[in-house]
């Protein structure tokens, strides 16, 4: 399940959003992809580092714009932004993420709806991917 603690917009975003709750939800992600020797059998971090990518360039596709213009953009690019959805159940039918990474992102670009809560989810995914990294990292050694 989704962790309910993310939510995006001036008046939603807790404090904690891209430190604590990226953190906790890095390491649920990464210890659902493990088998039962703890090898690490879906949710690579490159394999992530892809949903990451397209929701940057989705984001930058909207931001390139004026202020003024940034809500029309958004509104005319948000059904590809919200066909990431599609894109990560695809990725998990092909056993590339675990269900709770396909939980997490369906559900982080569910909440976007405008440019200011298309950036906290540019934002949450990318404080989500250094901590993803550096728990990697650590148990690797």
């Amino acid at each position: 399940m989704a962790d309910a603690r993310i939510k995006f917009g001036k008046a939603d975003r807790p404090e904690e959003l891209f430190s604590d709750i990226a953190k906790d939800n890095a390491k649920r992600i990464a210890d659902d992809g493990k088998d039962q020797r703890g090898n690490q059998k879906n949710n690579k971090s490159s394999q992530l580092r892809k949903f990451y990518d397209e929701l940057v360039m989705w984001h930058d596709k909207v931001f390139e714009h004026g202020v003024a213009d940034r809500s029309t953009r958004y509104k005319e690019l948000a059904p590809f932004i919200k066909m990431l959805c599609a894109k990560v159940s695809y990725a998990r039918g092909r056993g590339h993420v675990s269900a709770s990474f396909e939980e997490l992102f369906s559900h982080v670009v569910k909440s976007i709806n405008g440019p200011e809560t298309l950036k906290d989810a540019k934002l949450f995914i990318e404080a989500f991917m250094g901590f993803y990294k550096a728990v990697e990292k650590l148990e690797e050694e």
